[in-house]
C-alpha cells in the first residue's frame, strides 16, 4: 500500500537540521557522484553548464507529498484517466551537483521527485476539506539524474492556494544501492511579476482575496531567494531551470 501524506502544516526547516541533512545525504551519496572535479569553487559538467558550488537551503515537506512511484518526464496527465490539467506549459531542468573540499561535480543517479498544486490550486491525491483528490495522480512524477546531474520535466506553471506564494517542491534521494536511504527536500519559487503574466491565462481563475506573494509567504523568508527559478520564455510557455548544490562530507 502507498504511504499517505501525513496532514501537518507547513513549517519551517532550522539551520542546524538543513545542515544535518546536507550531511547525512553526503554520507549516502558519494557513491552516486561521478565526473572531474576541477579543484576549484566552480566548473562545468558534462553538458559544458556550470555546476552549483554554493550549498542550496532545505525547506520543508509539507503535507502533500505522496510516494507515487511514478517515472516520467511529462506529469500534466493524470494516469488514472489520461485526462491532462489545463494551464501555461512550463519546462523545468534541475541539475544536481555534490560539493565537498576539491570542488563540485555532478550528483548522478540520484532520484529526484517533483510535485506542485494546478492551475486552481488543487493537489493530486489527497483529502482535505477544500479539496478531495484520493485516486488521481496528476502533477507528480519523478526522474534519474543523468550523467550531468540533470533532470528535466514537462508541467504546468502552478496555481495558488490560501496562505502560500506560488512554488514547486522537489525532493532529491539516494539510489536503491546506496549505503542508506535518505532524502533532501526543498521547494522552487517565481518571479511575482511573470506570475501575474502567467496567471492571465484563461485556465488560471479568477479568486476570492489576493494571492499571498513571495514577501507574504513565511517559508520563502527562510531562504526562498535562494531557490529561485530562472525564467524565460512568454506567456503561452516558459523554460525554467534551477541549479541545487549539496555539500557533501570531506
Amino acid at each position: 500500500m502507498q504511504s499517505k501524506p501525513s496532514r501537518i502544516p507547513d513549517c519551517r526547516c532550522s539551520p542546524q537540521r538543513r545542515r544535518a541533512l546536507f550531511t547525512l545525504l553526503g554520507t549516502a551519496a558519494t557513491a552516486l557522484w561521478a565526473g572531474p572535479s576541477n579543484g576549484q569553487g566552480a566548473g562545468a559538467g558534462h553538458d559544458g553548464a556550470a555546476l552549483m558550488c554554493v550549498g542550496t537551503p532545505e525547506q520543508t515537506e509539507g503535507p502533500y507529498f505522496v510516494d507515487e512511484h511514478l517515472n516520467r518526464s511529462d506529469i500534466r496527465s493524470d494516469p488514472v484517466d489520461g485526462s491532462v490539467r489545463p494551464g501555461v506549459s512550463l519546462s523545468l531542468r534541475i541539475r544536481v551537483s555534490g560539493i565537498d573540499s576539491a570542488g563540485c561535480r555532478p550528483l548522478v543517479g540520484a532520484t529526484v521527485d517533483i510535485w506542485h498544486c494546478d492551475a486552481q490550486g488543487v493537489y493530486s491525491d489527497v483529502s482535505e476539506r477544500r479539496f478531495r483528490t484520493q485516486g488521481s495522480r496528476f502533477l507528480r512524477g519523478y526522474q534519474v539524474t543523468d550523467a550531468s546531474g540533470s533532470v528535466r520535466f514537462v508541467t504546468i506553471y502552478p496555481g495558488w492556494y490560501p496562505g502560500r506564494t506560488v512554488h514547486i517542491h522537489f525532493k532529491i534521494r539516494t539510489g536503491p544501492n546506496a549505503a542508506r536511504a535518505l532524502q533532501w527536500t526543498s521547494q522552487l519559487y517565481f518571479d511575482d511579476t511573470i506570475t501575474d503574466q502567467a496567471h492571465r491565462h484563461v485556465a488560471y481563475p479568477g479568486r476570492a482575496g489576493p494571492r499571498t506573494r513571495n514577501g507574504g509567504d513565511d517559508i520563502f523568508q527562510d531562504g526562498g531567494r535562494s531557490l529561485m527559478l530562472a525564467l524565460s520564455g512568454a506567456a503561452d510557455g516558459y523554460d525554467a531551470r534551477f541549479n541545487a548544490g549539496l555539500k557533501l562530507p570531506s
